[in-house]
């Protein structure tokens, strides 16, 4: 059963129940799931924020380390008085703050293979914004063990792309990236792509939670802010994939390990 809306919470919904947004049932449906963010920097920041804004009812961050002082071109969570500090309990304290019906559960690591099983099986979505792939396929593989959604979002310079995942039938990240990309534990970013990027993975989370409009199932937006430029892949499932092979593929075309998407990496 669904939970029930507050005349308070009503109140603070108010400009995004009706037409064209979402229904009364969605905003409840909403408050009734619970959405894992990780990591919760340049990219997850924003995502965490408007799901919290948007009144998803428990969100789990997920973000390991001390905010730096580069970190504040780009996450929003944070600010020049954490410098030095833990990042996920200020990030934590941030998103309370702006919304008193939102749990915020904390968690000051990246998971591990058995966490993030253990966490997908206690989430609706997943969003994954860590800089490494190795923590991206970790998180994809956990999706797609537990049957629910995943979304991927990745920057780097004033790039980014976005992968939206079912966790069932489409195509999963594995697909997308047969070959591991490299991985620049220094890359360049700006705050705008990271926010942007982060904005959108959690417009999907909040259309797929809420039931409405239409989720980018199964393909892989790219934005080159540099260039003005973007572009839609619709992916191809791969039945060689270690993931999710086996079961028919979706149609569309296939991104190869030679796409300049495969350089958009990074949180």
């Amino acid at each position: 059963m669904l939970p029930t809306l507050s005349a308070d919470e009503r109140l603070r919904y108010d400009r995004q129940i009706g037409d064209g947004v979402l229904t009364d049932e969605g905003q409840r449906r909403l408050k009734g799931a619970t959405a894992l963010v990780t990591r919760v920097g340049g990219l997850g920041g924003p995502a965490a924020l408007a799901l919290a804004m948007a009144g998803v009812g428990r969100i789990i961050i997920a973000h390991g380390g001390d905010l730096e002082t580069p970190d504040l071109n780009r996450q929003l969570l944070g600010s020049e008085a954490g410098v030095g500090k833990p990042r996920a309990e200020q990030f934590a304290k941030h998103l309370r703050a702006m919304s008193r019906f939102v749990a915020v559960e904390v968690i000051d690591h990246e998971p591990d293979d058995a966490e993030a099983d253990a966490l997908a099986r206690r989430v609706a979505i997943i969003l994954s914004c860590p800089a490494d792939f190795e923590h991206r396929l970790r998180l994809n593989r956990a999706a797609h063990r537990a049957g629910i959604p995943f979304l991927d979002a990745a920057q780097w310079g004033m790039a980014g792309s976005l992968l939206v995942s079912d966790g069932r039938t489409t195509p999963c990240l594995a697909c997308a990236y047969p070959d591991v990309p490299p991985f620049e534990s220094h890359f360049p970013v700006v705050g705008a792509i990271a926010a942007t990027m982060g904005n959108l993975a959690a417009l999907e989370a909040i259309k797929i939670l809420g039931g409405a409009g239409r989720p980018m199932w199964g393909q892989m937006l790219v934005i080159d802010g540099f260039r003005g430029e973007t572009r839609h892949i619709r992916l191809t499932r791969r039945p060689a994939c270690a993931v999710c092979g086996g079961a028919p593929p979706a149609t569309g075309a296939k991104i190869s390990s030679s796409s300049p998407s495969t350089r958009v990496l990074g949180a």
